[in-house]
């Protein structure tokens, strides 16, 4: 990873990485030394797929992530009425008071967005903003947001 980012030049700070709950399962102390000389050189780090894999809780303070991640599989239960999604509204309390940021993923209607919003979510993400791109399709829309 150090490497690559020496070879491309983009600056640390401007990478994140993406990790699986199930990454440090087998060895979790030489994954924690890895992820640490990553996060000292300025690399953000996310808890992938939060709340499905096997891990315990214990992750979120053994691991040097920034960023927690939302499965999709919770925010697809979100309801359009106003009935609170104890789950979510239980990551996302448990994320800040580990000064964590918070992503949810697999976002496919407003009324989520709307939701994820009141429930203090950082950022989301999913089909509702965009279908996967190519490089090219991802330039052009670049492209076209800063044409004056």
């Amino acid at each position: 990873v150090l490497a690559a980012l020496e070879q491309t030049q983009i600056p640390p700070h401007c990478l994140h990485l993406e990790i699986t709950e199930s990454v440090g399962i087998d060895q979790p102390d030489q994954v924690r030394e890895t992820l640490c000389k990553l996060k000292a050189q300025g690399i953000k780090l996310s808890l992938d797929d939060f709340g499905t894999g096997y891990s315990s809780l214990s992750y979120l303070t053994h691991l040097p992530i920034d960023i927690l991640k939302i499965d999709r599989s919770f925010v697809k239960l979100i309801p359009e009425t106003d009935q609170r999604p104890l789950m979510i509204d239980a990551i996302v309390s448990l994320a800040k008071g580990l000064a964590l940021e918070v992503v949810a993923e697999g976002v496919e209607h407003p009324y989520q967005v709307t939701r994820l919003r009141e429930l203090g979510c950082d950022y989301v993400q999913g089909y509702y903003f965009s279908r996967p791109l190519t490089t090219e399709e991802v330039v052009a829309l670049l492209a076209q947001s800063h044409t004056p």
